[in-house]
């Protein structure tokens, strides 16, 4: 697409902050007014329209696609959106460990359990380690401890932590980059640990190493994202 406007513009209005193209409101996929809650969100999407040349690439544009979704579909159906989100609680990456003897649980305990325990530790929440692939029930109160907290978010954080969380495989991760202190770059190399341990091993693919750096890009957006919807500073 062409691109149709000079002036790319941040107001605030009757319910939120709205990028303006020429003056006019951005709206959602929906026809929703893309309101958002904060003008440090609003300056990030901002500078989406106003990087683009003369030709629009929708691939550019993660942050406005979060906003549309924490806006079009999240108020919907909210506990659809937790309930996924407790899904990857029960099969949580960060759980699932090699065999003790295996060089890589070694790395795994290192790396993971800190993260792990920390979060516990924080959330008043305890999870069972596995090691192997076989799949082991966790604690349901731990669970619903998660999911009460979960029930708290505003929409636009639950945007964030599901496309944090889908894409570590963890919702320990998730959760835990949404906390102010968070370092996304640490959360997302601890969330990517097996991946990068195997390529070391094996060799590393071009194409592979890319779609690698696709997803650790969407998953800093999507910290960004939170952090700027709150109104928080984030690591």
């Amino acid at each position: 697409m062409k691109r149709f406007y000079k002036d790319v513009t941040v107001e605030q209005g009757a319910g939120g902050w709205q990028v303006m193209l020429d003056g006019r409101g951005i709206k959602t996929v929906q026809g929703k007014p893309q309101l958002l809650p904060t003008q440090a969100l609003a300056e990030m999407l901002a500078a989406e329209w106003s990087a683009q040349g003369d030709k629009i690439d929708p691939a550019t544009f993660p942050l406005r696609d979060m906003a549309d979704y924490a806006i079009d579909v999240v108020p919907t159906d909210p506990a659809s959106v937790i309930a996924k989100l407790c899904e990857y609680g029960e099969t949580d990456t960060l759980l699932y460990r090699a065999d003790p003897d295996e060089p890589l649980y070694a790395r795994q305990q290192e790396v993971w359990e800190p993260i792990v325990a920390g979060f516990e530790q924080r959330e008043g929440v305890k999870f069972k380690r596995v090691s192997g692939i076989m799949h082991v029930d966790q604690d349901a109160a731990a669970l619903e401890t998660l999911r009460a907290r979960m029930e708290g978010f505003a929409p636009f954080t639950l945007a964030g932590l599901e496309l944090m969380t889908s894409l570590a495989a963890s919702l320990i991760i998730g959760l835990a980059a949404t906390g102010e202190d968070a370092d996304a770059d640490t959360l997302w190399d601890a969330a990517s640990l097996e991946e990068n341990w195997q390529a070391d091993l094996w060799g590393r693919d071009e194409e592979a190493e890319e779609r690698r750096a696709k997803r650790r890009d969407d998953f800093l957006h999507a910290h960004a994202f939170t952090f700027a919807a709150t109104g928080a500073t984030g690591g």
